[in-house]
């Protein structure tokens, strides 16, 4: 455990606010997975890097854990009884054939109301009928009984779920995913199908990678935890206590909190590959549940029980993510490292580049060193 950067005032959402130049926004993945570009601050000297370099980086007997999600064609589209044209994106998958999902819609339907996706049951797609609200009656999210099993539904007719600000021309999505966004919009050990984004920083993990890292002597054990499409949604509560968290389903299999608790005895680092990675483990360490929903909230002040070190990507301005790696490597820090990140064009968001970190005593100040 490691004790966090003691808050120096009570922090509102406008500190965690930035601006970043619309062209440092990733459209694209870099050519290979590890060629992408890894800010190393995990030292007060901070070093520009290539993410192949991570092994190098790491101890041996050090533990990875990845989030081992994989993102379903959860984009599906449609049109209701009267002929308005609709928007599914299938956040969750619930027993029954039926669906929690987000609408894209001119009108909602009434509850009862049928639809008909990618043409309807009678022209090899499916109809549905909507239940009500999710979770409750006031709830956003819209819950959907489905004549056909989901999960086959979003394989034949559905498109991968891309984050609002990555551009693809508009009529292209409806009908077919990129074959770069088919293959890598997805992480090489993706595993338990559930997810509507993507681990980003898990993508930059190749074959190759993982066989350096394991001759490098890191072991590496996964977590699920299904991502949600609220992770894009930026807080809007200037103070941020009164932000309400999404849910997201979670797993920590006994084999990794067994290879955890290895890690911890020998004195080597949980390195976790990702901020979902680091919402699952920490939310098993509060809870001392393996599996389940949570909406943990992590912000500046917060104890972290589990992880030692995090490979991120960057992160939206005014996001709940701004304020985990806050809470983590400690905020001045990371502002520095943003700054650092926009004056020498390093690229954002999903498609984008990675940072390394480690906490970070509030004393310490950053040096940048050019690469």
């Amino acid at each position: 455990m490691h004790s966090p950067e003691t808050p120096a005032r009570s922090f509102t959402l406008s500190d965690f606010d930035f601006e970043l130049p619309p062209e440092l926004i990733a459209q694209h993945p870099a050519t290979e997975r590890s060629g992408s570009r890894l800010l190393d601050g995990s030292s007060p000297l901070v070093v520009d890097r290539i993410f192949h370099e991570l092994p190098h980086l790491l101890h041996p007997g050090d533990l990875l854990v990845f989030n081992d999600t994989q993102v379903i064609k959860a984009r599906i589209f449609g049109e209701k009884d009267s002929g308005g044209k609709l928007e599914l994106l299938i956040e969750r998958v619930l027993p029954g054939h039926q669906v929690v999902a987000h609408m894209k819609v001119s009108k909602k339907p009434l509850v009862g109301g049928r639809m008909f996706i990618a043409g309807g049951a009678l022209n090899g797609g499916c109809d549905a009928v909507l239940i009500g609200r999710w979770p409750d009656e006031n709830g956003q999210l819209f819950h959907l009984q489905l004549s056909e099993e989901p999960h086959a539904l979003m394989e034949k007719h559905g498109v991968m779920p891309l984050p609002p600000y990555i551009e693809r021309p508009a009529g292209a999505i409806q009908h077919a995913d990129t074959a770069e966004d088919a293959q890598r919009y997805q992480t090489v050990f993706a595993r338990v199908p559930g997810a509507v984004a993507a681990p980003t920083a898990a993508l930059h993990f190749d074959d190759t990678l993982l066989a350096q890292l394991e001759a490098r002597g890191v072991q590496s054990a996964s977590v699920t935890l299904h991502v949600g499409a609220g992770t894009f949604q930026p807080v809007k509560t200037e103070s941020i206590a009164d932000h309400t968290m999404h849910s997201e389903w979670y797993e920590v299999p006994e084999t990794t909190q067994q290879a955890i608790a290895a890690c911890k005895a020998r004195g080597c680092n949980v390195v976790a590959v990702g901020t979902t990675t680091v919402r699952t483990l920490e939310s098993w360490a509060q809870s001392d549940q393996a599996s389940g929903d949570t909406q943990i909230f992590i912000t500046p002040g917060f104890a972290f029980k589990v992880v030692d070190r995090l490979i991120t990507n960057f992160h939206l301005p005014k996001s709940t993510l701004m304020m985990l790696v806050s809470a983590f490597a400690g905020y001045e820090h990371i502002m520095g490292l943003y700054r650092h990140a926009i004056a020498n064009k390093y690229r954002f968001f999903s498609y984008g580049d990675a940072m390394l970190l480690t906490p970070r005593p509030p004393e310490l100040k950053t040096t940048v060193q050019a690469s």
